[in-house]
């Protein structure tokens, strides 16, 4: 009998990539405080919110496989966020402005059965263009990136916005690293083609 497979997330850019491995699965969502704690690196970060998103959604699957996803972006050392507004996506994207952004995607696999999982972290870097505020301003109204780390997206507009994109996985970027993901779940005993 095939395990449950659960994306523990709500995020609609983590479900449609979901997809893409055409396998069953569900969403639940992972209600936890995502405050980053005091002097937590952002790698660490996403490890640990991770692994609690997952282990948050194992109290209601006790025999499943559960998907947990965290990503945050960083310039210049400092975690960005998601701006939740215009004005706030206007300085993320100003700022980032002909600079490397890096983003790193945690990723855990856990086993609700026996309270065991594998663990890590997607890195993928975006290097923006020198970008006017006007360019910015007429991206954040067509795109209206608001909910997502960075003030942009990569799968849609916000391509654009940028003049390189480096890293082993382009759906790192998009917030679930799939090659990563696939490589977990086989190991879990998960056969995607077959």
């Amino acid at each position: 009998m095939t395990r449950q497979l659960i994306l523990g997330s709500t995020s609609p850019y983590r479900r449609e990539l979901m997809q893409r491995l055409q396998t069953p699965f569900v969403t639940a969502a992972p209600d936890i405080d995502e405050t980053r704690l005091s002097g937590e690196s952002a790698r660490d970060m996403v490890l640990r919110l991770s692994l609690a998103k997952a282990r948050k959604v194992a109290e209601q699957h006790l025999d499943a496989l559960i998907i947990g996803s965290d990503q945050c972006a960083v310039l210049h050392a400092q975690v960005i966020g998601k701006p939740g507004n215009h004005e706030n996506a206007v300085r993320q994207l100003q700022n980032s402005s002909g600079q490397t952004v890096d983003f790193l995607t945690g990723l855990c696999l856990y086993d609700s059965r026996d309270d065991s999982y594998q663990l890590d972290v997607v890195p993928f870097s975006v290097d923006f263009r020198e970008l006017t505020d006007t360019e910015i301003d007429r991206y954040l109204r067509k795109d209206q990136p608001y909910n997502c780390a960075g003030s942009f997206r990569s799968e849609s507009l916000g391509i654009t916005l940028f003049q390189r994109m480096y890293g082993d996985d382009p759906t790192a970027l998009m917030g679930l690293p799939l090659i990563r993901l696939s490589q977990m779940l086989q190991q879990a005993g998960v056969d995607l083609l077959g």
